[in-house]
């Protein structure tokens, strides 16, 4: 065991003061955070401000369209109309020209706009919504229906409300978009960490091997323990390096939020006045922190986070002792090591839709994908959504899963660690489980 440590903390030292990993640590969220940082510039200053020339031969919408910070709807005759058509390629006043003939309102044809360049997406689509919100309301006068009236009628609509009960009776409110979102995220980070540093443990030992380093430890350690030093101290770099990117990405994110645009400092100062509406957004807030066991999400992520790191890397420790300096033969070895990871992903979108459901259940007990699928049931409610049985089987599972890969696994290292020159398959691995030391 103390060579084991030995083992492990060089492995740590020596990979945390690697200018690559320094680099990596700190310029890997710096680049999240500078992308999410110029997505929101651009989007704020980006937006396409068009200037539209209303040319409306039914009278019916030229009056009713409404400008806003993007659309600039102006209404022209025929002459200024003609004159734009004509000269519209190189026209500084107008961006384009919306065309609307003489229509029967329940048949609409023939409405066009017409520029030198095409409309953005969400332009067009704000200008057929603003046109049909008119030729909408011109149906209801024509049908003699109370527009005002019918406004009255949609407001205040239902809005469902969730609510949990346990055994004694008391209940919680809950909401399933946050549920959703919390087992979502902590299901795709599992899945990183499991997929990174797994194959980063196996990279690790494909260079000792390579290099021959591997000969001269083994020669005063036994190769189980050069295995399992070498998977605790990289899982080790992981969280460090793992915490230090939620930290910047959590600081980074706050102060873009806090440099918010000037036009969503004022929706905010407008929202704090409106009391009804800072209340119903602090009630929400409030809901959605207590209807989430934070402490459990985050001790079972925590456990979730080194079982499934350790099953996997075991795995992938023994493909890296297996293969020589081809890349070739690692991809193919890999494969069938990655195929439980990616199938753990692609159920995880049924697990969050349906946590109850015999697929999820089952799923986030079996060690190959629990880590990925319990993460995403969690959020979803304990013991109501996600039994405390579920819970401990899956845990017993996750650690007996651990015992069985490491022992399978190291049998496999002990051999191919040591072999060269010799390519290597599935078949040849199985051999190496029965060779007696």
């Amino acid at each position: 065991m103390n060579k084991t440590f030995l083992i492990a903390q060089r492995e740590f030292i020596t990979r945390i003061r690697n200018k690559t990993f320094i680099l990596s640590t700190l310029l890997t969220p710096l680049l999240f955070i500078g992308i999410i940082g110029l997505s929101t510039y651009f989007a704020q200053k980006n937006d396409e401000e068009v200037t539209v020339a209303v040319f409306d031969e039914s009278s019916l919408f030229a009056s009713q369209l409404i400008s806003d910070k993007n659309i600039t709807y102006t209404a022209v005759n025929k002459a200024v109309y003609d004159s734009v058509i004509k000269g519209i390629s190189t026209s500084a006043e107008y961006s384009g020209v919306l065309y609307i003939p003489s229509i029967n309102i329940d048949k609409p044809e023939g409405i066009a706009y017409i520029s030198s360049s095409q409309l953005g997406i969400f332009n067009e689509s704000q200008i057929e919504e603003t046109l049909n919100e008119v030729l909408k309301e011109k149906r209801m006068i024509q049908a003699n229906i109370d527009t005002a009236q019918l406004n009255l009628i949609k407001q205040n609509p239902i809005q469902l409300k969730q609510s949990v009960i346990n055994k004694e009776g008391s209940t919680t409110e809950t909401n399933s978009g946050i549920s959703y979102m919390v087992g979502y995220v902590s299901g795709m980070l599992i899945y990183m960490v499991m997929f990174i540093y797994g194959a980063m443990v196996m990279r690790g030992v494909m260079e000792e091997k390579i290099n021959r380093i591997a000969e001269v430890i083994i020669s005063s350690v036994k190769p189980t323990q050069l295995m399992m030093g070498k998977i605790v101290g990289i899982g080790a770099v992981g969280l460090v390096q793992f915490v230090i990117w939620l930290l910047l990405i959590i600081l980074g994110t706050s102060l873009i939020g806090a440099s918010a645009s000037p036009d969503s400092l004022k929706s905010m100062q407008e929202l704090n006045t409106n009391p009804a509406a800072s209340s119903a957004i602090v009630k929400g807030m409030q809901m959605t922190i207590g209807q989430i066991n934070m402490p459990l999400i985050l001790g079972m992520f925590l456990f979730y986070f080194i079982t499934g790191y350790l099953f996997y890397a075991s795995l992938f420790a023994a493909v890296g002792s297996a293969v020589n300096e081809d890349p070739q033969d690692a991809q193919s070895m890999m494969f069938p090591i990655t195929i439980p990871i990616i199938f753990s992903l692609v159920i995880m979108s049924s697990a969050i839709t349906n946590p109850t459901g015999p697929l999820a259940v089952w799923c986030s007990i079996i060690p190959f994908t629990s880590p990925i699928i319990m993460m995403a049931r969690l959020p979803f409610g304990v013991p109501g959504t996600v039994p405390y049985w579920q819970i401990g089987l899956s845990m017993v599972m996750m650690i007996m899963g651990i015992l069985t890969v490491t022992w399978l696994s190291a049998r496999i290292y002990r051999t191919g660690i040591l072999m060269y020159g010799k390519k290597p398959s599935w078949k040849e691995l199985m051999k190496w489980l029965f060779i007696k030391q």
